[in-house]
């Protein structure tokens, strides 16, 4: 199992965003994927670990062919865009919006007079020219909650090979996961393996078994089998 502290990585920044970008594919990024930062899994290219500063915004800028996941673990945001516009985001809340080849756009605005934090993921579509759409999630207090994947008769989440879930687990609670995994701990401490890991850790391999032992938020990525 390979691990990634967040901590390793050089903190980044635009318009009112401040983040370690631990994922950039070069099938995205071409040379530019930054220092540090590991090359995706599956069709996964983007992820990471940002923050607004207070009354930031990301600004309004566009996106096209490309799923966007923000993950929110402390404050919230106010999202503006051509998707669901007003909508507000909490902590322990998921958006998902898909560009498809209609495209979108979108601010994401920090209301608040201190920093928020979400997970930023990007994944590459597997068809071209689907239309937008957007997906709004409240997680589960405990268990899993998927919020992007699976077969295209499901209606849960936006279809796709590439699956997300993400797992709220309690301290004293186990998790384990058997197939090729990208995970990453947005919340909490715990052993991965006989690793002791805290918030701000990426991993990646072929087993994993997590021991929860302070309230954690695990977001993980695997293949559809």
């Amino acid at each position: 199992m390979e691990i990634l502290d967040r901590d390793k990585v050089p903190k980044s920044r635009f318009a009112g965003v401040r983040e370690h970008r631990l994922i950039t594919d070069p099938r995205l990024f071409g040379t530019d994927t930054g220092e540090g930062a590991w090359a995706g899994f599956g069709n996964l290219v983007y992820l990471a670990d940002a923050r607004l500063v207070p009354a930031g915004e990301t600004r309004m800028h566009s996106h096209r062919e490309i799923d966007v996941i923000s993950v929110m673990v402390e404050g919230r945001i106010q999202h503006q865009g051509s998707l669901e516009h007003g909508q507000e985001l909490q902590a322990n809340e998921v958006q998902v919006q898909r560009a498809g080849g209609e495209g979108f756009s979108h601010n994401e605005i920090n209301p608040d007079d201190s920093h928020n934090r979400l997970i930023q993921i990007w994944v590459l579509p597997e068809r071209e020219g689907e239309p937008a759409g957007y997906r709004h999630y409240r997680l589960k207090e405990s268990g899993l909650t998927r919020v992007y994947g699976g077969a295209p008769d499901q209606p849960d989440a936006f279809a796709a090979s590439t699956i997300i879930d993400i797992a709220s687990l309690s301290s004293g609670q186990s998790m384990d996961v058997d197939i090729p995994f990208l995970a990453y701990l947005a919340r909490g401490k715990g052993f991965a393996n006989e690793d002791i890991i805290a918030e701000g850790t990426l991993l990646r391999g072929d087993q994993l078994t997590f021991d929860c032992t302070e309230d954690a938020q695990l977001i993980l990525a695997h293949l559809k089998g």
